[in-house]
């Protein structure tokens, strides 16, 4: 990234702390955000094997964690830029579970997961860096390991990196719909090879 990529990049993070602390993402607790987590629980029960564990790029305040129920997972690793929403996730107290501050540009993990989900953040990564993030967390997915990716609306410019990528088969791809025209979701799910 260039230096006013890179400022762009802090500034948003920046503004989703303001956000999240003045409470702007509690609507990701409605029952119209509950469709697309519902789908990412049914891949994972379709999809993941048996008590998992889990990697959740873009966790926010652990929404996904906590739409998950009595789903059972072996450890969950919430993972958003945003020190506001992690504060928040941690004070929820998730079974098998931690939160951490951190950007996914340059973020490695230590150790490796059977699912990563990049939940509503893929299309936040740089142009310039997605490849290298993708790969890199492709790095610590186990092998026969499970990548599922949600994206509002078309998210142009990110499908690619897993529809052409000679590392993953595509499980299943669908569309997440509400009664609102422009609010719907793509998510896919793919196999490590």
């Amino acid at each position: 990234m260039n230096i006013l990529d890179k400022f762009h990049h802090w500034r948003r993070k920046q503004r989703w702390n303001k956000q999240y602390k003045k409470g702007r993402w509690d609507s990701l607790q409605s029952e119209k955000e509950a469709k697309r987590y519902h789908q990412i629980i049914d891949y994972l029960k379709e999809y993941a094997p048996q008590t998992p564990t889990i990697l959740d790029i873009g966790c926010g305040d652990g929404v996904l964690n906590q739409r998950m129920g009595d789903y059972e997972f072996s450890y969950f690793l919430g993972l958003d830029f945003s020190k506001e929403s992690i504060k928040k996730a941690i004070a929820k107290e998730f079974r098998n579970s931690e939160f951490i501050t951190a950007d996914i540009i340059g973020y490695t993990p230590s150790r490796n997961f059977d699912v990563i989900v990049f939940n509503e953040a893929f299309y936040y990564i740089h142009d310039s860096e997605k490849e290298k993030v993708l790969n890199q967390m492709l790095d610590h997915l186990n092998p026969n390991g499970l990548i599922i990716t949600s994206i509002y609306r078309e998210g142009t410019g990110c499908w690619e990196y897993f529809k052409e990528n000679t590392k993953l088969t595509e499980l299943d791809f669908t569309t997440v719909t509400t009664d609102e025209e422009l609010r719907y979701w793509k998510i896919g799910a793919y196999r490590k090879n």
